[in-house]
């Protein structure tokens, strides 16, 4: 088996890392021709389009084990990675294979210079969906389910239409990109639903779902509006969370539209298992005290949402943490940070040591000194993520000492890949 240290597969990184000088650009036509040029390898693909502020990627986990259950071939595209590119393109719950990932990119990178000669250079991302789309082709992929990049509208995935498109949530982030208001950015994310989609799924409140609802009207898609209510009380998630139980909502949804459009039919112990046994990596994911080591939960909340959201699930798991404060690891991306995002973590961990560090290889990385600042109480600086993982680990004298770290998904597949 071909590792990822195979000179081969570091040459095609290399290659997916030089498009990284192109950024973030917004638009359909890049993508478009890039598929065209594969054979439009996501026709006739049926599955769901995942969009939303968060939870989007445990939504797409649950979706995905329940149809695997189910006994269907799945492909999915979480997004980011927490440790490999390979994490981007899985099916039947596995990453490709590094064999695989080097042949289909390297072709997806060859169309992608014909294509640059009248759309422009096509973006990291829009090489990765391309090259996802064109592997599950070719691998039988029988549902696809596809998780948003940024927003909706002018996401690459938007190129496709699986027949269900789901929003789990709207709420402020990506601002520079999407709007400065929930009703802005909700309309971008809203755009996903097409006229010709069986059904959408949204676990959306106001004011965003009035924006969701008015497209889904427009374009004649009828619209299943989601609440943690709507969960059968019997079915247990697997996920760790108050929150989760709202993302499951959501999947139960997206699984009972695509079985009402014969795209996948799924039995109820299906959907029992694949709640019960889903597993997300890096989202409130326990592992446990080692010699030497405290317990850590990974956990990648990086806007207000997200925090708000792990602080709620804490105030949920300390008391199996005994007396102990929990100390915080936490490094953010700048254009994720919101003024008071962190409020709601200081208040649900009111003695917590916060360290604050850098997010690896990210230029965009928030400064330490002003994320503890923000903290605005007890707090260390450890700019070297690698340091502040050591800080943080000797924190604390109680058997039962808890390391939160937190902040970007990059900072949290970084860290968990020296435990996992």
């Amino acid at each position: 088996m071909v590792s990822e240290s195979d000179p081969t597969y570091q040459a095609v990184l290399a290659r997916l890392a030089a498009r990284g000088r192109f950024g973030i650009r917004l638009g359909l036509g890049r993508t478009r021709a890039l598929l065209k040029q594969m054979g439009d390898p996501q026709l006739g693909l049926p599955g769901v389009l995942i969009a939303g502020t968060n939870g989007k990627g445990s939504t797409q986990a649950m979706v995905a084990s329940v149809l695997r259950e189910a006994g269907l071939r799945v492909g999915q595209t979480p997004k980011p990675h927490l440790v490999s590119y390979r994490e981007r393109i899985v099916v039947d719950g596995a990453p490709i294979a590094v064999e695989d990932f080097v042949g289909v990119v390297t072709q997806v990178l060859d169309a992608a210079d014909l294509v640059a000669r009248r759309h422009g250079p096509p973006t990291e991302f829009e090489i990765i969906t391309a090259a996802a789309f064109t592997w599950f082709a070719r691998v039988g992929v029988q549902v696809g389910v596809i998780e948003v990049g940024l927003g909706g509208r002018l996401d690459a995935t938007n190129v496709w239409q699986g027949g269900v498109s789901a929003i789990t949530n709207v709420a402020l982030d990506h601002m520079e990109y999407l709007g400065d208001t929930v009703e802005a950015i909700a309309r971008e994310k809203a755009a996903i639903i097409k006229r010709g989609d069986s059904c959408a799924v949204t676990g959306a409140t106001e004011p965003a779902l009035s924006v969701i609802r008015g497209r889904a009207r427009r374009v004649d898609v009828p619209l299943d509006v989601r609440s943690t209510d709507e969960l059968d009380a019997h079915l247990k998630v697997g996920l760790l969370g108050r929150h989760q139980r709202a993302n499951a909502s959501v999947a139960a949804g997206i699984v009972a539209a695509l079985d009402a459009a014969g795209i996948a039919r799924v039995p109820r112990a299906a959907l029992e298992r694949g709640l019960a046994t889903v597993r997300w990596p890096g989202r409130l994911e326990l592992f446990p005290a080692v010699s030497g080591r405290p317990a850590i939960l990974f956990d990648g909340a990086h806007n207000p949402a997200g925090i708000a959201a792990l602080a709620d699930a804490l105030i949920d798991l300390r008391p199996g943490f005994g007396d102990e404060p929990p100390t915080v690891l936490m490094g953010v991306l700048a254009n994720h940070w919101q003024p008071g995002m962190l409020d709601p973590l200081k208040r649900a961990l009111p003695k917590s040591l916060l360290i604050a560090t850098s997010v690896p290889g990210a230029p965009n990385s928030m400064p330490a000194a002003d994320l503890a600042r923000a903290w605005g109480r007890e707090s260390h600086v450890e700019g070297n993520p690698d340091d502040a993982f050591r800080y943080g680990s000797q924190q604390g004298r109680s058997p039962q000492r808890l390391l939160i770290t937190c902040g970007s998904l990059y900072l949290v597949g970084y860290l968990r890949d020296k435990v996992a």
